[in-house]
């Protein structure tokens, strides 16, 4: 090994807060499949799920300068959008009653993913 691979250090350091722009609850997981799959545009788009809750997400892009400062400097993570449902029980796909089929991932074991979840399960 390389002295210089040797000076490499590994630090996990996640987000301390994630700000949420505009937020909508879909009386349905087909609702919400269904919204996916019409704003990703024929291209695969999936939902994330945890806690009894389906959801996705968009990230504003770390690609402006005051974002990417409260990001490095701060911690701080902007969602301009979070679309979600209830769904109390993991199912892979979603089919919509017009046959698209959007995938769910699990992500039960992501911190950060369930927190954001519990928050959501917690508006009105």
């Amino acid at each position: 090994m390389s002295k210089r691979a040797s000076e490499v250090t590994v630090k996990y350091e996640p987000f301390k807060e994630i700000i949420i722009m505009e937020r909508t609850q879909f009386s349905t997981p087909e609702n919400l499949a269904r919204f996916t799959a019409v704003i990703a545009g024929g291209k695969l788009a999936g939902l994330y799920w945890t806690e009894g809750l389906v959801f996705l997400y968009f990230p504003l892009p770390a690609s402006t300068t005051a974002v990417a400062k409260a990001l490095i400097e701060a911690g701080k993570v902007y969602w301009t959008f979070v679309g979600y449902s209830i769904m109390p029980n993991y199912v892979p796909t979603i089919e919509t009653k017009e046959k698209m089929i959007v995938p769910v991932i699990d992500i039960s074991s992501d911190i950060t993913l369930t927190k954001v979840a519990q928050w959501l399960k917690e508006q009105k």
